[in-house]
């Protein structure tokens, strides 16, 4: 399983092996062992996993989760195909207001691991573009937060082509400006103190 660093500090992105023969392909979309190599720890312990289905031009996000209590992810597309977009949101991280982007299709089984703080949207590229989801924490409403993907200032690589399908809630999201000056952006050094908390301890003999 190979794997690479985003322009996004801390965020990863995954690529295993698929196996094909005449019956079909069988892959595994996370390792750990792959994880720890490239992280130095073991994935968190999950507490949820989920999955969305959208049609092509549905765009997700900018999302993220209040800070604390923060939340980590691992992400991949099971069908269809998306463009997957992380954004350094966190204030005081050496890459701040950057971004990056992965094609992720069940060909490639590209999967992303996004670390506690960063925003996360998604274009789905096809219809039936189903996307699954293994968090750190379960879904809590109230801490989920957005950013409008249309704001200048992040300059999101949105597809040519495409007319962008959002939620009410993401039509009207703030800009991140907006968000910063009304105090709810995540702050870098406490995403990093919640990250190193989020490895699950091993007992040792």
């Amino acid at each position: 399983m190979e794997s690479r660093e985003l322009k996004v500090a801390g965020a990863l992105a995954f690529t295993p092996q698929v196996f094909k023969d005449s019956r079909g392909l069988f892959v595994s979309p996370f390792q750990e062992e792959a994880f720890v190599e490239a992280t130095g720890r073991p994935l968190f312990a999950v507490s949820q996993t989920s999955y969305s289905r959208s049609r092509r031009g549905v765009v997700r996000g900018v999302h993220f989760t209040r800070t604390p209590p923060g939340m980590a992810k691992y992400v991949y597309c099971a069908q269809g195909q998306a463009l997957d977009i992380v954004v350094d949101i966190r204030v005081g991280s050496p890459t701040f207001g950057q971004c990056d982007a992965v094609v992720l299709d069940p060909v490639e089984f590209r999967a992303l691991y996004l670390p506690v703080g960063v925003g996360h949207a998604f274009v789905a590229l096809r219809d039936e573009t189903v996307m699954s989801y293994t968090l750190s924490r379960s879904y809590v409403a109230e801490n989920e937060l957005a950013l409008s993907v249309f704001d200048p200032e992040l300059n999101l690589p949105l597809p040519d082509g495409i007319r962008p399908v959002v939620s009410d809630r993401d039509r009207v999201a703030p800009s991140l400006a907006q968000a910063r000056a009304d105090g709810l952006l995540p702050d870098h050094a406490q995403c990093m103190e919640i990250e190193r908390a989020l490895a699950p301890r091993r007992n040792t003999p």
